[in-house]
């Protein structure tokens, strides 16, 4: 493994490097408090409670932006085309160009409801298992699609691609949107997401650097601590980041992680210089910006007297872009008051707005200013098709069909027979609260008529548990559908209550299970009739787990 500066050569250019700014296109903030606002992305629409969407949220935007003229805006819950209009607003009240990121690691749909939402990453691991060069080909053309929707909407950064190593099954923040557990076969994925971005001029932010697959704590609540050994780490965590950054990722997402073997004051890699300008900058020779991860995750929270005694920490430890903060304004401020009393060289404010801009530039040069930042929506019926387009949710489904994997059908229950005769049972359960249930019970109907389906949250009860497991006496076959994913404040896992029904169902009665999300909760039940696993909850994946329980449409 090289310890020395990464700098390779002759490698793909950037998103930015391909039509490279060779002269000043945009005007430059020139205030200390405007060049600390453009460290800030503030955020657009919310899904934490309460919720409101972008279109609700963009008064309180462009009064912002008159305040203080954060450098970009992180887009969540927005609908198309509505995205576009609210995008192009924020655009038109802001005095300079705005950068727009979204966590799109699974398509534009993930925030935008009507465009294209493709499987979890691991997915397309599950595929690469089978084949590298299918796999690298699929991720290649989500990407793809990814960058085409998002940037009919307005957005230029996708806060993607998932660079971590899923090296525990206890993660419950990575898990299936990780490619794998393995290096290289992430790194592949990686490179590929990467290509396809590249490829429709979409930003990319491989993130959680240096490394995020080992932890068993949600950074959204605490902060987690990895012990492993610097060597482990150089072996496998940081081994997709170096293919990331050979394959010119244009920006990189740190971590809300303690890494002692890298940093001995067990200060988490966002705001450790250390692994910023140490083991980032020098060791490995990134040059783009670095950005937070979310600021308003526990992991960061009350580590300073104030929002802005934090952020002029971060910036000086090597942070360019400051993501999510409760209060961009008292961020800015916090900025200058360090500038101002000594503690934040402004050369270090200028750098960082520096490594912004040129983003900005670079995006303008290649597609000019108002279709890379437009302030007005063009009602063009040909950019309309590109979101949400029939090709696209036919890729989505292709991937998801192809990534369903029947772990062991020793019995030989699979395929199940939608006979009238055979009386089936199928049972959902959700570790979190999910909008999507009804696509799932439409899907078993339609392929099972003669199906009973039945959904249990995690607020459950047991008496209601006590009538599934009633239900299921009398039944030929039961499917059981289990849905653990990682989620922002949400636990991960299956609830007391609901792993004792579902032990209790597949030791009583033969049972199918399926996962819909990560594999490891299948090793609970070696005793069913046959196992599968989709790796995902989207609607496609849904679609095809039923698919497969029916052998109906194979890959």
């Amino acid at each position: 493994m090289p310890t020395g500066p990464l700098r390779p050569e002759n490698v793909p250019t950037s998103t930015l490097q391909l039509l490279p700014a060779t002269r000043p296109v945009l005007d430059r903030p020139t205030s200390l408090y405007e060049k600390a606002c453009q460290l800030v992305f503030a955020r657009l629409g919310s899904n934490l409670p309460p919720t409101r969407t972008a279109e609700d949220d963009i008064e309180r935007v462009e009064e912002l932006l008159g305040r203080c003229p954060v450098g970009g805006l992180i887009f969540f819950n927005s609908h198309w085309p509505d995205a576009r209009e609210s995008l192009a607003r924020a655009q038109s009240a802001s005095p300079y160009p705005l950068l727009v990121g979204a966590d799109i690691e699974r398509g534009i749909g993930q925030e935008v409801r009507g465009a294209t939402r493709f499987p979890h990453a691991m997915a397309f691991g599950a595929i690469s298992a089978r084949s590298h060069e299918e796999a690298e080909k699929l991720v290649e053309e989500s990407a793809k699609v990814t960058a085409r929707e998002g940037r009919a909407c307005g957005i230029h950064i996708t806060f993607a691609p998932v660079a971590d190593v899923n090296l525990t099954s206890q993660n419950p923040i990575i898990a299936t949107r990780a490619f794998g557990e393995e290096p290289e076969g992430v790194g592949r994925l990686v490179r590929a997401y990467l290509r396809g971005c590249r490829t429709e001029g979409m930003l990319t932010t491989p993130k959680h650097f240096p490394g995020h697959g080992r932890t068993t704590a949600d950074p959204h609540a605490e902060m987690p601590l990895v012990e492993a050994s610097r060597e482990k780490l150089a072996e496998t965590d940081f081994a997709p980041f170096r293919a990331a950054f050979e394959e010119k990722a244009d920006l990189v997402m740190s971590a809300h992680v303690a890494y002692p073997a890298l940093d001995d004051n067990k200060t988490p890699a966002t705001g450790s210089e250390q692994i910023l300008k140490g083991l980032l900058r020098e060791e490995m020779g990134f040059e783009g910006p670095a950005v937070s991860d979310s600021l308003l995750m526990g992991a960061v929270q009350d580590t300073h007297d104030s929002p802005g005694a934090q952020a002029a920490a971060l910036v000086g430890a090597g942070v360019d872009l400051l993501l999510d903060p409760d209060d961009p304004e008292a961020v800015a401020t916090g900025i200058v008051e360090a500038v101002e009393d000594g503690s934040l060289p402004e050369e270090r404010v200028d750098e960082a707005m520096a490594r912004t801009w040129r983003l900005k530039e670079g995006l303008a040069e290649r597609h000019g200013r108002e279709a890379a930042f437009p302030t007005r929506v063009e009602h063009d019926p040909a950019e309309s098709r590109k979101v949400g387009d029939t090709e696209h949710r036919q890729l989505a489904r292709r991937i998801a069909r192809k990534a369903v994997t029947t772990l062991d059908n020793g019995t030989g229950a699979l395929p199940l027979t939608p006979a009238p005769g055979n009386k089936m049972v199928f049972v959902r359960l959700a570790a979190g609260e999910h909008t999507d249930n009804v696509l799932l019970a439409k899907a078993v109907q339609e392929t099972f008529p003669q199906a009973r389906y039945y959904a249990a949250g995690p607020d459950v009860e047991e008496r209601e548990l006590e009538i599934l497991r009633r239900e299921a006496t009398d039944a030929d076959t039961v499917v059981l559908a289990l849905r653990v994913e990682p989620a922002a404040w949400h636990t991960f896992g299956l609830t007391e209550s609901q792993q004792r029904f579902a032990e209790a169902l597949v030791a009583e009665h033969p049972t199918v299970v399926a996962a819909l999300g990560t594999p490891h909760v299948l090793e609970d039940f070696p005793g069913a009739t046959a196992r599968l696993c989709a790796y995902s909850d989207v609607p496609a994946s849904q679609e095809a787990l039923v698919e497969a329980l029916a052998e109906r449409g194979g890959s």
